[in-house]
């Protein structure tokens, strides 16, 4: 009996998570409603909720995933070797990291934790960029006077600030990833930078 009722759990969570991708795909993130998922579903509002703490909580796992899409396309071609190979990279998934601002702020929100054992899948993704940009920065044409592991948590917070900027309408003139660009030029090759 146990094991009936956490199959259909299982099998309910995986169509809730899929039913609220399919209405991102048709109207976007920051659209997406409770109440549509549910009715969509075929279950109770409790239902949802006996699954997920609010939408925020749906949110992450979904927005998480899609990160790690982009991650592993990132990752795929091998090392990024010079700044404008990384920026590259990055360009995707900045891209949809800013597509709407609904995401934007869901992955702060999400980006960190205060305990290990918290540690969600977005958090988890901030912390699989740094491995991947700490690999390419090891690898690649970068300065070597630093840790590649904090180099790459540097690379992260540029990002972040670059897709920042882009929401801000007295700075988001110049485009984001030109401005992740000079960031990254001054911060992994400063001699080239002076």
């Amino acid at each position: 009996m146990l094991k009936q009722t956490q199959k259909r759990s299982i099998e309910t969570r995986a169509k809730l998570l899929r039913v609220a991708t399919e209405a991102i795909a048709a109207n976007g993130h920051g659209a997406l409603r409770v109440e549509e998922v549910v009715k969509n579903a075929g279950v109770a509002k409790g239902t949802f909720f006996a699954h997920f703490k609010d939408k925020d909580a749906l949110m992450e796992l979904i927005i998480g995933a899609q990160i790690d899409e982009y991650l592993d396309a990132a990752e795929e071609p091998g090392c990024a070797k010079n700044v404008d190979e990384l920026v590259s990279r990055m360009r995707p998934l900045m891209d949809f990291m800013t597509r709407e601002r609904y995401i934007f702020d869901v992955i702060v929100r999400h980006s960190g934790a205060a305990v290990k054992e918290e540690l969600g899948p977005i958090a988890q993704t901030f912390e699989r960029t740094i491995e991947i940009v700490a690999g390419w920065i090891a690898a690649g044409d970068f300065r070597k006077d630093v840790s590649e592991v904090l180099l790459a948590e540097g690379v992260q917070a540029f990002a972040v600030q670059a897709m920042a900027l882009h929401f801000c309408a007295i700075n988001n003139q110049e485009e984001m990833h030109l401005r992740f660009k000079s960031y990254l030029d001054a911060w992994l090759n400063p001699a080239l930078a002076s």
